[in-house]
């Protein structure tokens, strides 16, 4: 049974500009701390980032994991699914975008991980935080 996270942030900058580094996929390593490498292997037909393989930090290790993008519902949904995963049965996970006007934007960022191991209460939770903590460095990098 997977198990789900979600928050939600006010990022003081404008949709445009949230939506531009979400969708920067190339560049999380740069603001993502527990992203430690990407290699996009597949653009869209728009030339985004469409299948795209991560190396992150997790509960200690490094995990490889490669994600499928979602772009339908442009500016305001980046979704994703997972194609591959090392520890991971399955990821699912968005970035949604809310223009609240006057240069703010709501982003609500959703996950869903299924592990091959389960894993203690504790340690869920703590990774939990960690996982949830991207939306903070999004709005970090936004509001720059």
């Amino acid at each position: 049974m997977a198990d789900r996270a979600s928050d939600t942030i006010i990022i003081e900058a404008p949709l445009t500009r949230v939506w531009e580094i979400a969708a920067d996929i190339e560049r999380y390593p740069e603001w993502a701390l527990d992203v430690k490498q990407v290699v996009v292997t597949e653009h869209d037909e728009e030339g985004r980032p469409f299948v795209v393989e991560f190396r992150a930090s997790a509960l200690g290790r490094s995990t490889h994991y490669t994600l499928r993008y979602d772009y339908s519902e442009a500016p305001n949904r980046l979704s994703w699914t997972m194609v591959s995963g090392d520890i991971q049965r399955n990821i699912d996970g968005a970035y949604v975008l809310a223009d609240l006007g006057g240069g703010r934007t709501e982003v609500r960022y959703d996950l869903s991980i299924d592990l091959v191991v389960p894993l203690p209460g504790f340690v869920k939770r703590r990774a939990e935080r960690r996982i949830l903590n991207a939306i903070r460095e999004l709005k970090v990098v936004a509001e720059r």
